[in-house]
C-alpha cells in the first residue's frame, strides 16, 4: 500500500489523533501525533486510514479498511482494532469526541458498502464519478442514499445539492420514510435516516437549508434526528420544542411571516446548540449564524414598519390599568427588540430609536427606574436596551 493520492473528500475529514500500537510487553507504545484522513488507497478502489504527522508530513500509519468486525470503539475518543495484515493491536486517540465521531461513521460506511456491493451502483460509481441522479427514495434504498450522501467527494456533493434542491419531494418523501420507520419501530431504518440528514445537513447548502427550515419540515428534520445510533437511547426534542417551549407573546404579532421566522429561528438555534451541537463544523456553524441573524432582522424590520404594532405596544406600557405582570412583559419585549435591532443597518437602527423617543420609550424607562423590584430595574437603564438579551429570552425567540 502507498501513501493515498487523493485528496480529503471534506475538510473535516481531516482529524487530530495520537497513533499507538501494542508492543511485545502489552503496552502501548506512542507512535506519534498526525491528522488522519479516510481516502481512497494509492492505486486502488479501497478506502483506508492515513495518518500523517503533524510536524514533518510523514506518513504515520496506513490501514486498509476492513469489512471484518474487528473494529472497536472506547469511550468517546478512541478507535482500536487488530490489523490483519501486520498481526498487531493498532488505536487512535482522537483530540475531539467530534473527530473520533467523524472517522467512526467513515468506517462503519465503509464496511457497510463492502456488505451492499451487491447493489445497483449504476447511479454511484465511485468517490470521484459524476453523479447523474438519485436513486428512488424507498426504505430497501436508504443504504444506497446513505452511500450517496457520506461518501461523495467535493465534485459529487454539488451536483448531489443541485439534485435535492431540484427534486420538490425529496425530503417529503424521505420524512415519509422516517414516519414508517418509526411507526414500525425499525431502527435500523432510523438510524440511516438519521445519518443521512445529518449528512445533508454538513453539506452546508443554504438553498437546502431553506426546504428544511421551512414550517412544514423542521418539525420532522429535528424528530428524525432524535434517533442517533451512537446514543443509547432516543432524544425527545419535538417533545421538548412541542410542550416546553413557551412563547411568550407581550402583545399579539398579527403578522404571520413574523411569527414564523421568530419559532424558525428559535429551532434553527436548537438544533444548533443542543441537537447536533457535537457534530457541526465551523462552516456550517457560522451558516446556521447568518439565518439567525437575517431572521432577527427581518423580524424587527418588520415589526418596527408596522405602526400600528408600536404604538400599541406603548399604548399598553402607559395605560395605569395594565397589570404589574403585563408591564413587565411589555418591557421585557422591548428590550429584547431594541437588542435585537443590532441586526439592522445603522439608517435603520437611527430611525427606530427615533420612532420609539417620539413613542415615549425614555418614560418607559424612568417609569421602570423607580419599580421596588430590582431585577425589573437594571431592566429600565438606558444602555441595557442596547445589551443582547440572556439565551433563556423567548419573546422574540420561539
Amino acid at each position: 500500500m502507498g501513501a493515498p493520492d487523493r485528496s480529503p473528500a471534506t475538510s473535516n475529514s481531516m482529524q487530530r489523533v495520537k497513533v499507538y500500537r501494542l508492543n511485545d510487553d502489552g503496552k502501548w507504545d506512542d507512535q506519534g501525533t498526525g491528522h488522519v484522513t479516510v481516502d481512497y488507497l494509492e492505486r486502488s478502489e479501497e478506502l483506508g486510514l492515513c495518518v500523517v504527522d503533524e510536524e514533518d508530513s510523514e506518513t504515520l500509519l496506513l490501514h486498509r479498511i476492513s469489512s471484518d468486525d474487528i473494529y472497536r470503539k472506547q469511550e468517546d475518543t478512541i478507535i482500536s482494532w487488530r490489523d490483519p495484515e501486520y498481526s498487531t493491536e493498532l488505536a487512535l486517540s482522537f483530540q475531539e469526541t467530534t473527530g473520533c465521531s467523524y472517522i467512526w461513521d467513515h468506517i462503519c460506511n465503509a464496511q457497510r458498502n463492502l456488505h451492499f456491493n451487491s447493489l445497483n451502483n449504476d447511479t454511484f460509481h465511485s468517490m470521484n464519478s459524476e453523479l447523474r441522479e438519485l436513486p428512488a427514495i424507498e426504505l430497501s434504498t436508504l443504504p444506497l442514499i446513505l452511500k450517496i450522501v457520506t461518501e461523495s467527494g467535493i465534485t459529487d456533493q454539488m451536483r448531489l445539492m443541485e439534485l435535492i434542491v431540484a427534486n420538490q419531494d425529496f425530503f417529503k418523501k424521505l420524512m415519509d420514510i422516517f414516519h414508517i420507520c418509526e411507526d414500525l419501530e425499525n431502527l435500523d431504518g432510523l438510524h440511516m435516516i438519521y445519518k443521512i440528514v445529518r449528512g445533508i445537513i454538513m453539506l452546508n447548502s443554504s438553498q437546502i437549508f431553506e426546504k428544511i427550515f421551512g414550517d412544514e419540515l423542521i418539525m420532522d428534520i429535528i424528530g428524525s434526528l432524535e434517533y442517533d445510533p451512537e446514543v443509547d437511547h432516543v432524544q425527545h426534542h419535538r417533545n421538548f420544542l412541542k410542550e416546553h417551549v413557551i412563547f411568550k407573546e407581550a402583545i399579539p404579532i398579527k403578522d404571520p411571516l413574523v411569527l414564523s421566522k421568530i419559532h424558525q429561528t428559535y429551532r434553527i438555534g436548537y438544533l444548533k446548540d443542543v441537537v447536533l451541537a457535537r457534530v457541526l463544523d465551523e462552516s456550517t456553524i457560522a451558516n446556521l449564524n447568518s439565518i439567525i441573524h437575517a431572521n432577527n432582522a427581518l423580524v424587527v424590520s418588520l415589526l418596527k414598519d408596522d405602526n400600528t404594532f408600536i404604538q400599541e405596544l406603548f399604548v399598553k406600557l402607559k395605560l395605569p390599568t395594565t397589570s404589574e405582570v403585563s408591564k413587565k412583559n411589555l418591557v421585557h419585549f422591548l428590550h429584547e427588540f431594541c437588542s435585537l435591532s443590532k441586526n439592522l443597518q445603522m439608517v435603520q437602527q437611527l430611525r427606530l430609536f427615533r420612532d420609539l423617543m417620539n413613542e415615549g420609550i425614555f418614560d418607559v424607562i424612568a417609569d421602570v427606574l423607580q419599580s421596588p423590584d430590582k431585577k425589573f430595574v437594571l431592566t429600565g437603564y438606558p444602555y441595557s436596551f442596547l445589551e443582547p438579551r440572556s439565551k433563556s429570552s423567548t419573546f422574540l425567540c420561539c
